[in-house]
């Protein structure tokens, strides 16, 4: 069924004849009879009572009757549905739409702002955080355009090799680190005899897990108290710069309060983490923008 059978039916109800209503329309008489029949085909009932008297106004039956107000309002509903997806699609041609983490919204995606400047003046770039599932579900379900995610081998991400694409655009570390003394020294170390305060990370965030996994399966896992437990990296970033205790957070993240002496490294590198990050995009092509900032962003 077609919107213009739709459109066809009303004009021939208002103008009761097949010619006037062909003319309304811009299609030739046999054309536009033809298009009627159609539609009669898809109802399944004759809609128009070719019993009437020959040369008189056309006539619906008790069915067209029925069905002209329904096809007024589907014609209506299909050319309102057209128009919001022409919008849609138009809005689309100028975003995009990112979903990340919260630390990496923090981090590199903020460096990444930086570099987007240019593009960005043709667009918008919507940046949604999401736990690692989410970003899988939302790039899966085509309400993002990217998913940028961490890489390790403890982290499972289930996308389609078929459907989706990947960059690897930068790597770095959980380093372990602690409020450091006056001295430049951590207020916690891991060489202490006494067991050390841990902040740990819910299980729910993909750091959490990358951490957890280290401790699990490396012999050399230090005795931690663990004491407080939160979803959220820049929190454990506060807790440690207040001496709450040690915490595993990105080197990117801590990189510069380390090198201010705010920080200190509480162990040595093998209680770091090295991990990847990758962005993921469907290999399908992307609206214009989309593309224009996949090509800033891995180029």
């Amino acid at each position: 069924m077609q919107l213009k059978w739709l459109e066809d039916f009303s004009a021939l109800a208002q103008a009761r004849s097949f010619t006037r209503a062909a003319e309304l329309r811009h299609v030739t008489h046999p054309a536009f009879g033809r298009r009627i029949r159609a539609l009669e085909a898809w109802a399944g009932t004759p809609l128009i009572d070719r019993s009437a008297t020959a040369g008189g106004p056309v006539q619906l039956t008790a069915a067209g009757e029925r069905f002209l107000e329904t096809a007024d309002q589907m014609a209506r509903d299909l050319e309102g549905s057209r128009e919001e997806l022409r919008s849609v699609a138009g809005r689309h041609a100028h975003s995009a739409t990112l979903t990340t983490g919260r630390t990496l919204a923090r981090t590199l995606v903020a460096d990444w702002l930086v570099r987007l400047k240019p593009v960005l003046r043709d667009g918008e770039l919507r940046i949604a955080t999401r736990a690692l599932a989410d970003t899988v579900r939302l790039i899966e379900q085509g309400e993002a355009d990217f998913s940028l995610v961490y890489h390790h081998p403890s982290l499972a991400l289930a996308l389609d090799a078929r459907r989706f694409t990947h960059a690897t655009v930068a790597s770095d570390r959980l380093v372990p680190v602690a409020r450091a003394d006056v001295h430049g020294k951590p207020l916690y170390h891991f060489a202490d005899a006494a067991p050390v305060p841990y902040l740990g990370y819910a299980h729910t965030l993909a750091l959490g897990r990358l951490v957890e996994d280290h401790l699990a399966n490396n012999r050399l896992a230090p005795r931690l108290q663990r004491q407080v437990e939160i979803d959220s990296a820049d929190a454990q970033y506060e807790y440690a710069l207040k001496g709450i205790g040690v915490a595993w957070l990105p080197w990117s993240m801590v990189r510069a309060d380390c090198k201010a002496g705010r920080l200190a490294l509480a162990g040595d590198k093998s209680m770091e983490i090295r991990f990847d990050v990758r962005l993921y995009r469907p290999k399908r092509r992307l609206g214009p923008f989309a593309e224009a900032v996949w090509q800033v962003l891995v180029h």
